[in-house]
């Protein structure tokens, strides 16, 4: 079996991202060929971007080109947008959001989505068998010299992407069923991690994956520091009860975005740096901290109301 399909030229997977591609609005073949780049080689393409694996030198002129090719695509977009950012981003969601994406029984078709993920090219929701899931071990943690455990915390969600990902990385990429899913956000979830749900233009414009991210491996999150806006609000914050805060300060130091601080033994909180993952709130054993809808941020990514919404349309 392996020798087979070690001579074939196109796996099934390729043809079939290649034909949803084409059908996909606004995908042009330098697209497919970057998505399938993107798909086929993560672990260099997203270790070069961090910095985490140098590019070899005689691969330099193909990344050259490239980022010529993608330059071209970005001349005409509105001054001052990071066109990185527009292309590739995260948006956090707390972890009941992220399961219902994960749990979904029917495909969904939900486009132009900005107003929960403000960015202009990548931001649909186009969901084909919702239930092919593949774990795959994390680029960015795979590049780290000490990373984070376990690895295979990023899941594929959807087709064409799951199957893609599962024939060209059957050493690192394993299917899963829903309820496993839920098993390793949860996990995720407890060692403080945040839930993104990940959307890409090369991608066919849209999500195709959860990754649970921690912030010491995390190549989008450490932009994110840098200035790099790449990463959208879950549209919370967290907010704190003063009569139950112990000023213990347990949650600050879990705080994934810096965004906690005790100030003369009172709990604040930074509303500009909080994403709203909830992770201070299952951090405090006193029931101090909340999270409450913002309006100043994003609406979040409730996967069961933009159903029912698009629906009820």
């Amino acid at each position: 079996m392996a020798r087979t399909r070690g001579f074939r030229l196109v796996l099934p997977s390729t043809r079939a991202f290649y034909r949803e591609s084409r059908r996909a609005r606004g995908t042009s073949l330098v697209d497919f060929l970057h998505g399938y780049v993107y798909g086929r080689w993560p672990y260099f393409y997203i270790g070069s971007a961090t910095g985490a694996r140098p590019i070899p030198f005689f691969l330099r002129p193909v990344v050259q080109f490239g980022a010529w090719m993608l330059g071209r695509k970005r001349r005409g977009e509105e001054p001052g947008r990071n066109a990185f950012a527009d292309r590739y981003h995260g948006k956090v969601m707390p972890l009941d959001f992220a399961e219902r994406l994960v749990t979904l029984d029917v495909g969904i078709d939900l486009r132009g989505l900005e107003q929960i993920v403000p960015y202009p090219i990548a931001r649909d929701i186009v969901l084909s068998r919702p239930d092919h899931i593949v774990a795959l071990e994390c680029p960015c943690r795979a590049g780290r010299e000490h990373p984070c455990l376990p690895l295979d915390v990023c899941l594929i969600v959807g087709e064409p992407f799951a199957s893609f990902v599962a024939e060209h990385h059957p050493e690192r990429a394993r299917w899963i069923q829903q309820g496993e899913a839920v098993e390793i956000l949860r996990a995720e979830h407890e060692r403080g991690h945040v839930h993104h749900a990940f959307f890409k233009d090369a991608m066919l414009g849209r999500f195709y994956a959860i990754c649970n991210c921690c912030s010491c491996c995390c190549g989008a999150m450490q932009a994110f520091r840098n200035g790099v806006p790449m990463l959208a609000s879950s549209g919370y914050v967290a907010r704190s009860t003063v009569d139950r805060c112990a000023a213990c300060g347990v949650c600050a130091g879990a705080c994934p975005f810096g965004a906690l601080s005790l100030v003369d033994s009172v709990l604040e909180v930074d509303a500009g740096r909080c994403m709203g993952c909830g992770v201070c709130v299952s951090t405090c054993l006193r029931g101090a901290l909340a999270l409450v809808r913002d309006p100043s941020k994003p609406e979040p990514l409730d996967v069961r109301e933009l159903v029912g919404s698009s629906r009820a349309g």
